[in-house]
């Protein structure tokens, strides 16, 4: 009883400076800014209570329902996407091969590249007229079939048709963090269990979809969660890459949120605005809880 105790008081002794800057810098800026959304503040006169009025204008506001929509849209179709390539890349380099261990660095390299940088950088890429991408295109002949099938120059995020596909696909960029922890679940499959199925006649695909994957279940979900909260506070790529343009097609709700509370300084409204991703977020997280106790098998 007394060796219990002394872990437990040793484990809270050391995460006791994450409780202490949640508390001090953290925690009082949540409630506060619970508070301050039912209020009319532009940060230099007093706050004025409104009741309801901000969570009202709200549900009328088309801004608000256009970067909802553009949340989701990246949501649905990067995330999915994220985890695809990122367990395929990860069964590529799960191979004991000469140089392998080359591969994973330059797959995880782009993570430790500054962010800023990497988004000032794709920026270029995605350029109409000297971008890398479309001058690929024009080497490879590529161009010509976009043309043919009525395209046209991929505009990416110069226009409203392309900018987002273009930061779906400016997503993949990123893969190498998934990657390593899908390889290390896949290191962590027992290898008696691969060897088993191979002695029961199972081919490469059956392995995969009756061993790997169930057993990999956890660490889908872990991805899948972390991803879906990431893509829901999505804000760096369109504020540096776009400010939301063209036509709103890329103004994620983050950002939609920085430019009320920043720009026009409306912070009340900001604030619910806060508060009602707070609500979304925890919606969905419980619902995909929920759901991973129906699909998720733990060993």
């Amino acid at each position: 009883m007394k060796l219990n105790l002394r872990e437990n008081l040793e484990g809270y002794l050391f995460i006791s400076p994450w409780i202490l800057g949640m508390v001090l810098f953290a925690l009082g800026p949540i409630l506060a800014s619970f508070g301050l959304a039912f209020t009319r503040w532009n940060l230099f006169t007093e706050p004025e209570y409104v009741g309801w009025a901000n969570f009202q204008k709200l549900a009328h506001d088309p801004l608000f329902y256009k970067s909802v929509f553009n949340t989701i849209y990246y949501t649905v179709f990067a995330v999915p996407l994220g985890l695809v390539l990122a367990l395929g890349l990860a069964m590529l380099v799960n191979h004991r091969l000469r140089g392998v261990n080359f591969f994973r660095t330059a797959f995880f390299l782009p993570n430790v590249v500054a962010g800023i940088a990497m988004l000032l950088l794709w920026k270029w890429l995605f350029d109409p007229n000297f971008g890398l991408i479309n001058l690929f295109l024009d080497w490879t002949g590529l161009m010509v079939v976009f043309e043919w099938i009525g395209i046209g120059r991929p505009q990416w995020i110069s226009s409203r048709a392309g900018a987002m596909p273009g930061m779906i696909f400016m997503s993949i960029w990123g893969l190498g963090g998934s990657m390593m922890i899908f390889l290390a679940g896949l290191q962590n499959i027992p290898r008696e269990l691969i060897e088993a199925a191979e002695l029961d006649g199972a081919g490469p695909w059956k392995r995969f979809r009756y061993v790997t994957l169930p057993l990999l279940t956890p660490t889908i979900f872990f991805l899948m969660m972390v991803g879906v909260i990431g893509s829901l506070q999505i804000f760096n790529q369109a504020y540096v890459m776009t400010q939301g343009g063209p036509a709103h097609a890329t103004l994620f709700y983050v950002l939609y949120l920085f430019q009320t509370a920043f720009e026009r300084f409306q912070m009340g409204y900001a604030c619910a605005m806060a508060l009602v991703l707070f609500i979304i977020t925890l919606i969905v997280s419980l619902i995909q809880l929920a759901m991973g106790k129906k699909w998720v098998h733990y060993q």
